[in-house]
């Protein structure tokens, strides 16, 4: 009977849901190439969360800094006069509300079976809610099986398309990083919007009598059920890395693209580990699949958060694109029109020069093989919340993000190649 007692408790301890209780997430704006140094040394430390990575002198670094850490790691700030400020002091105050909130907006949507789409859901709530979009427009969209996750979930994308095969088409995807919620709430937002909007927006509904738009909304399955269950801020796939006791490879450093290179760390403890090889993620895979299966695909676009930035290729290198004038000029014309809804600013670059060089990203890989208007959003916000945007932005998020989004596909409509 003790064994049992063991057991029991063994179980309970691996299912437990990580805390957060005293996690301070900080934030240093760079102020030398030296400090950028220093700070690239402090986050070799495993025990801290870079949320936005030492890089630049023009952007800040954000830290999620342990309890435990915080005492060293403010010693090691003030030994070396690097100033910085506390945008979260308890990040678990913040994960416990978040938390109360999603069980509120469960109990109301089961008793009113009406879904929410300014609240944050679990996947099976979101596959399930496919469905019934796919009931409310048979003949606009279709949900299908791409494939299957590491831990056997099925990968959907909806298909939006009016008739006809490989017809030339555009891909979002959502949520790569498990973390990102907003990204997937954007998703979910958008989705609908698409449906509803067909046959009365005469831009889209001449967008989709022309053209298929596919929209994966969960990326990353595993990763975002185990950020719901067992650990808010993970980011990473949930595959087994041989001789190794960390889980998971970072889904956007494992694309043919510059694969192994900088940003993308060999380390499988790493929030940013590349994996063994390219595409060896089958989430990575199986969009890889698809897309060179159907050939006729003219804009990709991944949709991340936070820090509000519209980039386009490269990340792994700082080069320019051929298509780089092109690309930047969409980019701040897709800007605007987001910007006009609510005024949030956001800045527009190639990823290398606005965020950092980041080597195995999936817009890198999709430019590569021919898809021109290839994009990668950065959602709000810009640290003040970071991965826990309160669910009231979902919804100004995800239509100020319709704004850009609708001008990127309009543009491609207009502009065949």
């Amino acid at each position: 009977m003790r064994g049992l007692w063991v057991l029991l408790a063994l179980v309970t301890a691996a299912k437990a849901e990580r805390v957060f209780s005293g996690d301070h997430v900080i934030r240093v704006n760079v102020q030398s190439e030296g400090q950028i140094q220093l700070l690239q040394a402090l986050e070799a430390e495993q025990e801290l969360d870079f949320w936005l990575h030492p890089v630049s002198t023009e952007l800040p670094v954000d830290i999620r800094v342990p309890r435990s850490s915080l005492s060293a790691v403010r010693e090691y700030l003030d030994a070396h006069g690097i100033p910085f400020t506390v945008m979260i002091d308890n990040l678990q105050d913040l994960l416990d509300a978040e938390k109360a909130e999603m069980e509120e907006n469960e109990m109301k949507e089961r008793s009113s079976r009406n879904f929410n789409f300014g609240a944050y859901h679990r996947l099976e709530t979101i596959y399930s809610w496919m469905d019934t979009l796919v009931s409310q427009y048979p003949t606009l969209v279709t949900k299908e099986l791409i494939g299957r996750s590491y831990e056997n979930r099925p990968m959907y994308v909806l298909k939006f398309s009016t008739g006809g095969t490989k017809r030339p088409s555009i891909w979002i995807d959502t949520g790569i990083h498990s973390r990102e919620w907003v990204s997937q709430a954007t998703g979910v937002w958008t989705a609908n919007k698409i449906a509803s909007v067909y046959g009365t927006d005469a831009s889209l509904t001449s967008l989709l009598d022309t053209m298929d738009i596919y929209m994966l909304i969960l990326a990353n399955p595993d990763g975002y059920v185990y950020s719901h269950t067992n650990d808010r801020m993970w980011r990473k796939t949930r595959s087994k890395n041989p001789s190794s006791r960390c889980r998971g490879v970072d889904p956007n450093r494992n694309w043919d693209a510059g694969f192994g290179g900088p940003g993308a760390s060999r380390n499988p403890c790493s929030d940013s580990y590349h994996g063994p090889s390219a595409h060896s993620e089958v989430e990575v895979k199986n969009v890889v699949n698809l897309i060179k299966s159907h050939g006729n695909f003219k804009s990709f676009i991944s949709v991340h958060a936070y820090s509000q930035l519209l980039m386009y290729p490269y990340g792994h290198s700082c080069s320019h694109i051929p298509h780089h004038n092109e690309l930047d000029s969409l980019g701040r014309a897709a800007v605007q029109k987001l910007t006009s809804l609510h005024g949030t600013r956001y800045k527009v670059g190639s990823i290398c020069k606005i965020i950092y060089q980041a080597s195995g990203g999936s817009i890198d890989w999709s430019y590569n093989l021919g898809i021109k208007y290839s994009f990668a959003f950065e959602l709000r916000d810009t640290g003040r919340y970071g991965f826990l945007l309160p669910a009231n932005q979902i919804i100004p998020t995800a239509s100020e993000t319709w704004l850009a989004l609708k001008h990127i596909m309009e543009y491609v409509r207009d502009h065949p190649y």
